[in-house]
């Protein structure tokens, strides 16, 4: 499409009336005459527009497709409107939510062995209500399940991938390698359409393994006789 005012018109009128926001891919689509480049100027002139009128709506890229969101300065007079009560995740939901979403994958014992506690009952409560969803089976004995965030997840918490996180402070680079997967986990459609996971190659425990090999080391060196 030649003319960019039009092009950004024309993806404005498709953001407003798409329901969960369109990928770059989806705008080309609909934009016949339009390429790459021009979806991606149109979608910057129109966040100039929006921010040089002081506009009460902005263009934000999350979970991967344009969305035009209200401003987070809007939503008392929002939830006024919709009366809507907001639903909030309790500190141990965050916590556990957060584990997992640093680690991509995690298996229940990994989640305990950061937190120390319980989390049989977050879990399902995190399942629930869409944020996790288990991903597959980890190779090794008990071949527990693993579990990693969903794409709800990146739309609640207004991010576009995972590389969107925020750093890390405080976990320690062991906590971080002990059971990360190193190999993508494989998910098995079935039939009926559910996703049911099924065996994969085995994720070695890279931290554990270098944290018992020290322990190991050091016992070795207690045991020996002291050189005179």
């Amino acid at each position: 499409m030649e003319n960019i005012e039009k092009t950004k018109n024309v993806i404005e009128a498709l953001l407003i009336v798409s329901e969960g926001g369109l990928s770059g891919e989806e705008l080309k689509k609909a934009i016949a005459d339009s390429d790459a480049k021009d979806i991606a100027e149109g979608i910057r002139f129109l966040k100039e527009e929006y921010s040089s009128s002081d506009r009460a709506f902005n263009i934000a890229e999350i979970a991967g497709k344009y969305r035009i969101v209200t401003k987070p300065e809007y939503l008392p007079w929002i939830n006024n409107l919709y009366q809507k009560e907001v639903g909030r995740l309790t500190g141990p939901s965050m916590e556990t939510l957060a584990v997992i979403a640093y680690k991509q994958l995690a298996t229940r014992a990994e989640v305990e062995n950061i937190r120390g506690v319980n989390v049989g009952g977050v879990l399902k409560a995190l399942l629930d209500k869409g944020l996790i969803r288990v991903k597959g089976r980890k190779d090794v004995i008990g071949r527990p399940l693993v579990y990693g965030t969903t794409e709800k997840f990146l739309r609640i918490f207004g991010l576009n991938s995972l590389d969107d996180l925020p750093a890390l402070r405080d976990f320690s680079e062991d906590d971080l390698e002990y059971g990360r997967a190193q190999e993508p986990v494989r998910v098995e459609e079935a039939r009926d359409g559910d996703r049911v996971p099924c065996p994969v190659s085995r994720v070695p425990d890279t931290g554990r393994e270098r944290r018992i090999a020290g322990r190991e080391k050091k016992e070795t060196d207690d045991n020996e006789p002291e050189k005179t």
